[in-house]
């Protein structure tokens, strides 16, 4: 299972893969069964015995600079670590203790340089409360504090509490010691690690023993990336779980991972792990970095990662059956633990809420690649060679663009640059900043990878390059009626003839078939072959006699998908692309996994920009602001995966299983929102309404429906999700390929 997603981890490069692989086996050699039952079944909680070893290999003070005895690296790291750490449930005040530090590493308090080695080197302990704050008198010295808070992790075992009190109209948190407090352990839904209610009673607070520096939002940010985490650890934790238990576990004479319920449950959770890891990480990058949007982005991170443990915890439950409902096996344990994440970290509402008026004031993250330093070693030819080409009237542009090998650069030289990973970034920037348009090639961008990689000379100079300058429109002859998402039991046949192929047969659901000069073509050849070989790939020229095109009214009441007729038609010999019979593999071999995704969505469908618009001056109630949230949460994480996916091709990493994850929640992202937007007009959604976007919000809703079936259903995706990504077992009788 060397695909599967809880194995690629949080963080993205080198040092962070090393980093979680050194802190994975510290927890496996320190964080056994017997010592998570142990805290269990304690009476009450105290440090666990590889506390000490916390401090000596260096993990409490990752993020610490290194003046006051850390390791001077920054949130990020801390989270590539807490991840690792949170597939363990690690008992202890870990947690607790480094979202301590991390705040008087942000925060102007005069007593960082006193607390912060201690800290670091686990010889002090800590705990900070995210509940309702104390109330503080001013004094000279600095303030009184009085009242109890509630749900402070870790509390009992700590040395010192920082802890929210209100100050004047705001909050602010002070470091307190807790021989100074009443500290009662409570009983906590969390039995491995409990928290504690804290009473201070008039309690003095010097002035440098406050925060300062730190606003309350802030404080909360860095406690979403903290706690955000730990919560990716523990959602990579049950998906593993779930999906080894579903790949051994036989049912009815089959692993229960090869019945799709499972696998797409299985599934499921994986998408929820990989949308929780792009938020936090970028959460912790933007407060490394100080962004101007770190707020927002650890406001996504609030929404996202919390919530993708407990799904996670609540399905690897559902997927053990029975055996993961015993007090024995850990699952309920993990369970437990997110849980108790979301509930500390405060209520998703509220953060989803948070979201939506970043929103709608106008806040935005942008999602940036750091590119290494070797990009610069190619821009300077690039932005050249682009400021021609943008110089150019636009009908010599497109001549240039497809003869420079611009518009794939990925396909070998001259059909393009041959330019890998890094370079394909680099001109994606560069033509983006001379205003430089591609042309839309529409299907012929699935044309043309496989022609190049298996076709003659003679075919890519007579298809190849005219569509590379966007002169050809293509359609591709793929889908048949009884052969749409399992395309290998189709049933057109192409037989020999003298100088060619006769092919007869029916394909349905073909995009632009009525304006297609070309098509891709797939028939079975050989009838007596398995039916995923046997195949051939052919290109046809749509003008041939025997062709029909009948468009297909759509439920839009538009004309894009077709029904085409083959009667017969005559397919020359050199239209055949690469050997007779070898068309399955012609058809999969579009170079994709060379190819660097740079954007993604479709502009035919409604995207955030037009939700907002839609919001402009509406009036939302608390639940359709929230739903708005968690929109942006949606479309955030979406531009994050497809970051993602981009630095670990830069890196070197197979992609092709990852990204069906962004595929998967794109398919469906449009078609939420024009739902929400119809639902929010009432009346004015389903009639024309004078002064409401009645048509727009009609029309776009019934359109939406087609995005979760082409291209492969979502439940297509799934299968994908749950087979190469998290191993799960193939259906039945499914050929390998099909999806």
């Amino acid at each position: 299972m060397a695909n599967n997603s809880f194995e690629l981890g949080l963080g993205l490069t080198e040092e962070h893969t090393a980093l979680a692989d050194s802190v994975r086996g510290f927890a496996e050699r320190h964080i056994d069964t017997s010592v998570l039952r142990a805290a269990v079944e304690a009476r009450t909680e105290s440090l666990p015995p590889f506390w000490a070893d916390l401090g000596g290999q260096g993990l409490l003070g990752l993020h610490v600079p290194e003046e006051h005895g850390g390791a001077g690296a920054g949130l990020l790291e801390l989270a590539v670590a807490l991840e690792a750490l949170g597939r363990r449930a690690q008992p202890g005040p870990l947690l607790p203790t480094v979202l301590a530090s991390a705040l008087l590493v942000a925060s102007d308090a005069k007593v960082r340089g006193e607390l912060l080695p201690g800290l670091a080197d686990g010889s002090l302990t800590a705990a900070v409360g995210l509940a309702e704050p104390l109330e503080a008198a001013t004094t000279a010295e600095g303030v009184t504090v009085s009242g109890t808070t509630v749900g402070v992790l870790g509390g009992a075992v700590a040395d010192l509490l920082l802890l929210p009190a209100r100050i004047g109209d705001g909050v602010q948190w002070v470091v307190l010691d807790k021989a100074d407090l009443t500290v009662r352990e409570r009983d906590s839904l969390d039995v491995v690690r409990r928290s504690a209610l804290v009473t201070a009673d008039d309690l003095a607070v010097p002035a440098g023993r406050l925060l300062g520096g730190l606003t309350e939002e802030r404080v909360r940010s860095i406690a979403a990336v903290v706690f955000g985490a730990e919560a990716v650890g523990v959602a990579s934790w049950c998906t593993s779980t779930a999906a080894e238990y579903a790949q051994v576990r036989v049912q009815f004479g089959r692993p229960i991972g090869q019945f799709q319920g499972v696998k797409h449950k299985c599934a499921a959770m994986g998408i929820e792990l990989e949308r929780a890891r792009a938020a936090v990480w970028d959460a912790a990058r933007a407060l490394d970095a100080g962004d101007e949007s770190a707020d927002l982005a650890a406001a996504v991170a609030a929404v996202v990662a919390p919530d993708a443990a407990v799904h996670c915890g609540a399905d690897c439950v559902q997927v053990l059956g029975g055996i993961g409902f015993t007090w024995e096996h850990d699952a309920h344990l993990y369970y437990r633990r997110a849980l108790t994440l979301r509930g500390l970290l405060g209520r998703g509402e509220q953060w989803k809420a948070k979201v939506a008026r970043h929103a709608l004031s106008g806040d935005s993250r942008d999602i940036r690649i750091d590119l290494p330093e070797e990009a610069e070693a190619v821009r300077g030819d690039i932005r050249s060679a682009v400021a021609e080409i943008a110089a150019l009237d636009p009908d010599e542009q497109l001549v240039a663009l497809g003869d420079g090998g611009w518009v794939q650069p990925h396909l070998p030289r001259p059909y393009g640059r041959g330019a890998g990973p890094l370079e394909q970034v680099v001109i994606g920037e560069e033509l983006n900043r001379a205003g430089v348009q591609l042309p839309e090639l529409l299907m012929g961008g699935w044309a043309v990878p496989p022609i190049v990689a298996f076709g003659t000379e003679e075919q890519k100079q007579r298809v190849v390059v005219p569509t590379l300058r966007g002169e050809v429109v293509w359609c591709q002859l793929f889908s048949e009626p009884g052969a749409g998402s399992d395309l290998a039991s189709l049933s057109t046949k192409a037989e020999r003839v003298d100088g060619g192929w006769r092919v007869s047969g029916q394909k349905i659901w073909t995009t632009v078939a009525q304006f297609a000069d070309w098509a891709m073509l797939i028939a079975r050849t050989d009838p007596h072959a398995p039916k995923h070989e046997g195949i051939t790939y052919f290109i046809l020229d749509m003008s041939s006699p025997g062709v029909t095109v009948r468009p297909l009214r759509e439920a839009t009441g538009s004309q894009l998908f077709n029904e085409v007729f083959l009667d017969d038609v005559f397919v020359p010999d050199d239209c055949v692309v690469g050997e007779p019979g070898q068309g399955w593999t012609v058809a999969r071999a579009t170079l994709s996994s060379e190819r660097v995704a740079l954007g993604r969505g479709n502009a035919s469908y409604p995207t955030l920009a037009d939700l907002l618009r839609f919001a402009e001056g509406r009036e939302l109630d608390a639940i359709a602001t929230q739903r708005l949230g968690e929109f942006v949460c949606e479309n955030q994480v979406l531009d994050l995966l497809g970051a993602r996916t981009v630095l670990r091709q830069l890196s070197g990493v197979d992609v092709s299983t990852t990204s069906s994850v962004g595929k998967f929640l794109s398919m469906r992202f449009g078609q939420r929102i024009a739902e929400f937007c119809l639902a929010e007009l009432g009346v004015a959604g389903v009639v024309a309404v004078q002064g409401e976007p009645s048509d727009k919000w009609m029309d776009q809703v019934i359109a939406c429906r087609a995005m979760t079936i082409y291209g492969g259903t979502t439940e297509v995706q799934l299968n994908v999700i749950g087979e190469r990504m998290l191993g799960l077992p193939r259906d039945v009788d499914r050929p390998v390929g099909t999806g």
